[in-house]
């Protein structure tokens, strides 16, 4: 049986391990993809502005071409030289007019070339300072533009946070390369991690620059709290699914055996007459005291008609709740789980009614009971299965306190509240509980004392659970046992 119950708890575990580990791989994967997503979007965005830019290039130059110098003599400034004002990345403006030559000779070559292109060209490039030129070849007059990189980067559109971006944006021609964007190499630096890149050549033939943007993801920047989650809303999950099943089965379990005991209740109707006699015990008790009285204050003289009155309805309230019980027991025979109508009862009352039947047992034994706690509880409870919990447990109480000496007999009932439900507790002085029949203790036909029927504290814990209760016991540390009932509380009383 052990084998069994490991092998399905081993079964379970597994299971989830495999999807927790699987829900995990994939929330990593989507993380993943939804970074990488989003960097290929901020590398076409950058492409995109920076092709803006040595566009923009072309245009100056081919601008220039057209208007050619100002003539000689006009007093207004010649447009190259306005140029450096309007745009920051252009740090001057050279022209070579038709008589004159370059004092730069690749700025020579670099006009022959774009001679024969028909399109700008490249002149000096440093893009370790982030300088180049860009030349155009025309006629009468050609021009030199001298660029700053770092001046050319439209800063106010870009689509990252250029010192906090793990994003590292370069631009490359031949062997050299000019840092846009430094990005966070520590994670590529350590050698480990997913590492993208975007290479694409901007959008101008003159400017044969690639951008180069690369981004390493390292495992420290993976989900791990939301990955987290699912592994806890996962155990969480089958932790549920495991009890259910157990539930499941236990109520299978409960199904058949309250099979069983319907069968075992036909045949021990003789049993259960005694266990209704048991039961009727304390509203036949309230009868006949009752009708007693009313019948010495009738032969009073003269005879008390009032009280007289007060006393049967009294008899009549308890004959009422003795046919009550008599219908609980039918149905208990039919069909044990068909309670009563549950509506609020004031436990504290019940209690004190209680202990007022009892009273001539608790003189009797010479026991004095003590009350304790003073909030008011009620209780959502059916009022007849409540006074019968309450009377048996003090009876048993009562009982137990017999096989002590006089002077050591106490009997503490304490009311109170705990975890939204009410609670009472009747703890006794008596020998306590055998630690080997505590298990037993609840089950129906199980008794410790001579001559009992093990009807009482069955009835008690069944009449608990049916009304949404559990009633348990336990043996306390100073001697003697201690029965705890707790049931739902009035949530419409303060």
């Amino acid at each position: 049986m052990r084998q069994q119950l490991w092998l399905g708890v081993r079964w379970w575990v597994l299971g989830g391990l495999v999807l927790a580990l699987a829900g995990a791989v994939l929330l990593a994967r989507q993380s993943l993809a939804e970074q990488r997503a989003l960097f290929e979007t901020d590398a076409r965005i950058v492409h995109r502005l920076l092709s803006q830019q040595v566009v923009q290039h072309d245009a100056i130059l081919a601008t220039l071409a057209l208007l050619q110098p100002v003539p000689q003599g006009t007093s207004s400034a010649s447009p190259e030289q306005r140029l450096p004002a309007l745009y920051p990345q252009i740090l001057a403006v050279q022209r070579r007019g038709p008589d004159q030559a370059w004092a730069d000779p690749q700025l020579a070559r670099a006009e022959a070339a774009s001679h024969t292109l028909r399109h700008a060209t490249l002149g000096a490039v440093d893009l370790e300072r982030g300088r180049y030129q860009l030349v155009l070849s025309a006629s009468p007059t050609s021009y030199a533009l001298d660029l700053d990189l770092r001046a050319m980067v439209p800063w106010a559109e870009w689509p990252m946070q250029p010192q906090s971006s793990p994003v590292r944006v370069v631009l490359e021609h031949a062997d050299a390369r000019h840092v846009i964007q430094p990005g966070d190499n520590t994670v590529g630096a350590a050698g480990a991690g997913w590492h993208w890149e975007a290479r694409k050549a901007l959008a101008s033939e003159s400017q044969p620059f690639d951008v180069v943007s690369t981004l390493t993801v390292g495992a420290g920047q993976l989900p791990w709290l939301r990955m987290l989650a699912w592994m806890l809303t996962v155990a969480a999950l089958l932790t549920a699914l495991h009890h259910l099943q157990r539930q499941r089965v236990a109520r299978q379990r409960a199904e058949e055996l309250l099979r069983l005991g319907q069968v075992a209740r036909l045949n021990t109707l003789g049993e259960l007459a005694a266990g209704m006699a048991h039961e009727l015990n304390q509203p036949l008790t309230a009868v006949l005291a009752n009708t007693q009285a009313a019948q010495r204050l009738l032969d009073d003289e003269p005879p008390e008609l009032g009280t007289a009155r007060g006393a049967m309805a009294q008899a009549a309230a308890q004959a009422r709740r003795a046919a009550e019980v008599v219908g609980r027991l039918r149905r208990a025979v039919e069909r044990p789980d068909a309670g009563g109508t549950l509506r609020p009862v004031n436990l504290n009352e019940t209690v004190r009614r209680a202990l007022y039947l009892l009273e001539p047992e608790c003189q009797r034994r010479d026991v004095a009971p003590v009350l304790q706690g003073t909030e008011t509880v009620t209780v959502l409870a059916d009022a007849v299965a409540l006074d019968q919990i309450v009377h048996n447990l003090l009876f048993n109480a009562l009982q137990a306190l017999e096989q002590v000496p006089a002077a050591q007999r106490s009997l503490i009932l304490t009311i109170g509240t705990r975890d939204g439900r009410g609670e009472l507790t009747v703890a006794d002085s008596g020998p306590g509980i055998p630690p080997d029949v505590l298990p037993r203790l609840f089950e129906p036909f199980f008794s410790t004392r001579q001559g009992g029927l093990g009807l009482g504290l069955s009835l008690c814990e069944t009449l608990a659970n049916g009304m949404g209760g559990t009633l348990g016991a336990a043996n306390r540390a100073l001697g003697g046992a201690v029965f705890t009932l707790l049931l739902p509380l009035d949530e419409d009383r303060p």
